[in-house]
């Protein structure tokens, strides 16, 4: 505990004599030079306590001394001038405030903790933003890699976001790097020093990468490749070979190869999209065996959430859902209804990203519920939640049909669960219900701006 005392005058000037006075203190005490502390004070008055007290934590809050700490005990002792009604005189003992990290320091005065460092592509993606709320959790200092772009793509993580100016609250950082740039790579990885790397980053719609393949395979498997190796650079140089590797595989890598897929199934893949992940699978599994690098596949399948994109089908259809519910929208064009997939809770997964790296080998997994539902279930759950007949409301668009199907996918994630002792939390059903109540509250907020005349509701049918 380091003390250090103050003395209080509760009259107009209180906020000036607060800032000069009471940082004096703290700064004479060498609490603020010496550790990241935080003060709790406690202001008794017997005239003017409670305006006061309120005014002396509103200081303290601006001032950056207050968050979630492990609070040491405080002493107060009060005099009171009888000679001036409107003032009062209060001393305050002040005990220096740690992180719940500083307070975990040995007996015999040795160092906290080192507090653990992730490094996310693609954390501003759905898989991202759930992966950095569980990852803060848990403590860690969180940096994110994001592309530059002309419009700001942070709305996942924007409730999340602390501005860096407020070092003692911001563990998430973000930086701007590319997976096509292998400097950028190289240089981050170097500055920031991460314990563990979770490669999220990816061209991730399929039906998109028929269109821009060229892009998909140098994002998806080069850029993994450029990533692996600005890793293997890292590890040469500094010598700290503690840093583990997540590379988030995908279910479309199996294609067309029947159900139910494990590990240790043949992939096929349909789309460009699909051969650039089995790539950087190939990729993954070179350099761990290779280089010895703690490098892991996470061969999710589809999963999703509020947060997915709204060109993938699951939240097209309950974004359409919601619209149609609410009188924006009336007509929802989708492609084949009857590919069957395995759908969970995209923040589920997560948390086997997570267990793959606190093992003590590493190894590749298939996450999955093992459970598989066609479009047209989907379709049904989505509209019938809300009183609806989706037969009303869809239409077939052959535009929405793949050059190269891929019919069925379920997985076998006894590994996972065995090993990493992982199982979805989130069922089919519950992840339905989750994604069309949230779609129909933003409707509402849509609705308000067309209703105000600031969005025309004709821009969809």
């Amino acid at each position: 505990m380091i003390p250090c005392s103050g003395v209080l005058n509760t009259s107009p000037a209180l906020y000036d004599y607060l800032t000069g006075r009471v940082r004096l203190s703290i700064d004479r005490s060498g609490v603020g030079p010496r550790i990241s502390s935080l003060v709790n004070v406690i202001l008794v008055s017997f005239r003017w306590g409670a305006s006061y007290s309120s005014l002396v934590m509103d200081f303290l809050w601006h001032e950056g001394f207050s968050g979630s700490r492990v609070i040491k005990p405080l002493s107060l002792s009060l005099s009171h001038s009888h000679t001036h009604t409107h003032t009062s005189l209060v001393k305050i003992t002040m005990a220096s405030v740690t992180d719940r990290s500083q307070s975990a320091t040995t007996a015999n005065g040795g160092e906290p903790p080192k507090r653990k460092v992730a490094l996310i592509t693609g954390i501003t993606g759905q898989d991202g933003s759930y992966l950095t709320e569980l990852l803060l959790d848990k403590g860690y200092e969180v940096h994110g890699l994001i592309r530059r772009s002309s419009n700001f793509n942070t709305q996942r993580i924007n409730h999340i976001y602390i501005d860096p100016h407020n070092t003692h609250k911001a563990r998430m950082k973000l930086h701007y790097a590319d997976l096509t740039d292998a400097s950028s790579l190289r240089r981050w990885i170097d500055t920031i020093s991460p314990d563990e790397i979770y490669n999220l980053a990816a061209q991730s719609h399929v039906a998109v990468s028929f269109e821009i393949p060229d892009y998909t395979a140098d994002v998806v498997a080069t850029g993994s490749l450029r990533l692996l190796e600005a890793l293997r650079s890292h590890i040469t140089t500094t010598g700290r070979t503690h840093v583990k590797y997540y590379q988030a595989g995908s279910s479309e890598m199996f294609g067309s190869t029947p159900p139910p897929q494990a590990e240790d199934t043949p992939f096929h893949p349909r789309s460009p999209y699909a051969a650039s992940k089995c790539a950087a699978h190939w990729y993954t599994v070179n350099y761990r065996e290779a280089y010895g690098i703690f490098a892991c596949n996470g061969i999710l399948f589809n999963h999703e959430s509020p947060r997915r994109g709204e060109n993938f089908v699951t939240r097209k259809i309950t974004r359409a859902v919601g619209r149609i519910k609410i009188g924006l929208q009336s007509k929802l064009f989708l492609g084949n209804l009857q590919a069957s997939r395995d759908w969970g809770f995209a923040g589920d997964y997560v948390e086997a990203m997570w267990l793959m790296l606190q093992q003590e080998k590493p190894d590749d997994y298939v996450v999955a519920t093992e459970e598989s539902h066609t479009v047209e279930e989907f379709l049904e759950k989505a509209f019938g939640y809300v009183g609806l007949n989706w037969k009303d409301h869809v239409a077939i668009d052959k535009r929405y049909f793949r050059p190269a199907e891929v019919d069925n996918l379920k997985g076998d994630s006894s590994k996972a669960r065995k090993v990493l002792g992982w199982k979805p939390k989130v069922g089919f059903e519950q992840l339905v219900k989750m994604m069309v109540d949230e779609d129909i509250e933003l409707a509402k907020r849509e609705k308000v701006l067309v209703d105000a005349g600031y969005m025309d509701a004709q821009q969809q049918p």
